[in-house]
């Protein structure tokens, strides 16, 4: 069970190659010694991050998970949850792709909807079924400020992430008085691999501003946080902007 100082036993990173996920963990290890179950498909970048949180000091175990097989989800959750609680599970898989080619192509274009929101809606349904259960459990959702008000510039991946972060409100909701949570993460530019060549928006942060928000966030059972801070702001003003106006902004 996650302690009375926020610090869990069990993580499950489900997209366990994910920066953000691995700065995460990162950051638990340097108060506590969580046992990490590392969900990933298969390849080097997972040894990579297997690697990692080994060199934390941290235990790891790994298992095959790829997002888009929806069908496989249920099974892998319940044979991990049979083997260890469930503390937090990190929902940290996305795809970005290219602007312009994900609204007229359609096989990126529901590549994006079955990772970002099939997916994570997915792995959602299985993790609030063993979290109630058990009576307790954090489910982290990794969102972004894209979905807050979906801009022209990347409506294909916005519209992907508002419909994930729409469900995952409403699932902590769904499970208030059921001793587990959701923890909604609404991060603004992140400097990542993801994000590698594209010119930082105002208020980007690192892996790491996002990975020290997660941990406070959980430790006080926050429901929804903004990294940084003052996006919060930002984006309650951006989302009354008339529509004319908003299309000439430079964003």
């Amino acid at each position: 069970m996650i302690n009375a100082l926020g610090r869990p036993q069990t993580v499950l990173l489900l997209g366990g190659t994910s920066e953000i996920a691995q700065a995460v963990v990162a950051a638990w290890a340097r108060t506590c010694r969580p046992l990490v179950v590392l969900a990933a498909r298969p390849g080097p970048r997972r040894d990579a991050a297997a690697a990692h949180v080994e060199s934390l000091g941290l235990e790891v175990e790994v298992v095959d998970f790829d997002a888009e097989r929806t069908e496989e989800h249920p099974a892998l959750i319940d044979a991990v949850s049979r083997e260890h609680d469930i503390d937090v599970a990190i929902v940290a898989f996305g795809v970005l792709g290219d602007e312009e080619q994900a609204w007229q192509d359609h096989a990126a274009a529901t590549r994006l909807a079955r990772v970002n929101y099939t997916g994570a809606v997915s792995v959602g349904v299985c993790l609030a079924d063993v979290m109630r259960r058990q009576g307790h459990g954090m489910i982290v959702a990794l969102s972004s400020v894209a979905g807050e008000r979906v801009r022209r510039s990347n409506f294909v991946y916005g519209s992907t992430k508002a419909g994930m972060d729409g469900f995952y409100l409403g699932l902590g909701e769904a499970l208030r008085g059921s001793g587990a949570g959701v923890l909604v993460v609404r991060p603004g530019f992140v400097r990542t691999r993801m994000t590698a060549g594209r010119s930082p928006a105002p208020l980007s942060v690192t892996a790491e501003q996002v990975a020290d928000a997660v941990v406070r966030g959980v430790a006080r059972r926050d429901e929804l946080i903004w990294v940084p801070a003052p996006l919060r702001g930002v984006m309650s003003g951006l989302r009354h902007v008339p529509r004319p106006l908003f299309r000439r902004l430079p964003l």
